[in-house]
């Protein structure tokens, strides 16, 4: 994506060739920073202080993580260090497992000597496939896009409700739930969003307004509970959002608000699909409610918000009351049977087993 004129992934090697720079997303709207993970500190920080977020890229930046800890010491020991200390920087998110364990596999099977090389060279390839990914699943959600367009007669403007953010920068490009809108945008759908807040931290008025404003995609932030009243009223042609973690049986694991956006979506009648690439899919589990861990993070991500000031200051400040304690659940799950489709990178399906399973039937036998 173009940040100003110029291309832009979320993460990439740094001209030295061993370091990995990255996009802070925590200064974002207000100011575009880039920061180099040098380290294995620097990287756990990166994915659990959410200087990178969104499933896909918290995937990509748990790879090069494991090629800037290699330097002095690749060692099977040093690999399972490494290995598990990311894995416990954020618990939902399944491609950050899903990419852990694709470098351990692959890297503990060579000699020591040729590890390090090895690991750069499967990290650009997982950020080069997942951008392959998204690109995908762009494709078939604007299709999808273009029919809800078909059906109006190719009049008026259709209006898409996302949560979150889900678009390039929660990838290395393109996105998984935005995707579909930026294809179809920029083939002549007239496409409004309406960008849900996303409180606690904000990302849907702090990132996703950011990306479609500089893509020059009409969009509305409005606040978290103004989606159900849109689509009592008809201002929803659809919904489309993201997800973290997937089950084998089409529960969605997405930022928290997603499930309430269902229930309100399945009462209207109002389409509500999920976009996601295959490594969101746990195939290990079925039940989401179940089995999916939550993250709860720090209280003080509802008690304080940070923006700038009218003077430009960027600020932080308190909105509740002093000793109010605070909950931050950071996800919730999504049932199937709300979901009118998931988008994958080989199709749209189901929410179901049977759905999963046609589009990626060499996984039968994972979620047997």
């Amino acid at each position: 994506m173009n940040v100003e004129g110029k291309a832009y992934r979320t993460i990439w090697l740094a001209q030295d060739g061993k370091t990995v720079e990255i996009i802070d997303q925590t200064k974002l709207p207000h100011e575009f920073t880039t920061v180099r993970l040098s380290n294995l500190e620097d990287a756990a920080r990166a994915i659990r202080d959410m200087l990178v977020r969104g499933a896909p890229l918290i995937g990509a930046t748990a790879a090069y993580g494991v090629c800037v800890a290699l330097e002095d010491d690749a060692s099977d020991a040093r690999i399972t260090q490494v290995y598990e200390t990311l894995l416990s920087t954020r618990p939902t998110a399944v491609n950050l497992r899903w990419a852990l364990d694709d470098m351990r596999a692959r890297l503990l099977a060579l000699p020591r000597e040729q590890r390090q090389s090895a690991a750069y060279r499967r990290a650009a390839e997982i950020c080069d496939e997942d951008v392959e990914i998204c690109s995908s699943i762009g494709d078939h959600g604007r299709d999808l896009i273009s029919g809800l367009w078909e059906a109006k007669d190719r009049k008026g403007v259709i209006n898409l409700l996302t949560h979150c953010n889900a678009g390039w920068l929660a990838t290395v490009d393109w996105g998984t739930a935005i995707a579909p809108i930026y294809k179809a945008h920029d083939a002549g759908i007239p496409v409004h969003v309406w960008v849900d807040e996303t409180r606690p931290r904000n990302q849907g008025a702090s990132l996703t307004a950011w990306e479609l404003g500089r893509h020059g995609v009409p969009h509305t932030v409005i606040v978290d509970n103004v989606g159900g009243h849109l689509m009592q009223h008809g201002q929803v042609d659809a919904c489309i959002v993201g997800t973290d973690r997937t089950t084998a049986g089409g529960d969605v694991c997405n930022k928290i608000g997603t499930y309430l956006k269902a229930l309100a979506a399945y009462a209207n009648g109002v389409p509500f699909y999920v976009a996601l690439p295959s490594p969101t899919i746990d195939w290990t589990i079925q039940d989401g409610l179940r089995d999916i861990p939550i993250e709860q993070r720090d209280a003080t991500e509802v008690s304080h918000m940070t923006g700038r000031t009218s003077q430009g200051d960027v600020v932080t400040v308190q909105l509740t009351p002093d000793g109010s304690p605070a909950a931050n659940y950071a996800f919730d799950v999504t049932p199937a049977r709300y979901v009118t489709g998931l988008i994958t990178e080989r199709g749209v399906c189901a929410a179901s087993r049977d759905g999963l399973e046609a589009l990626f039937p060499e996984r039968k036998t994972l979620s047997a």
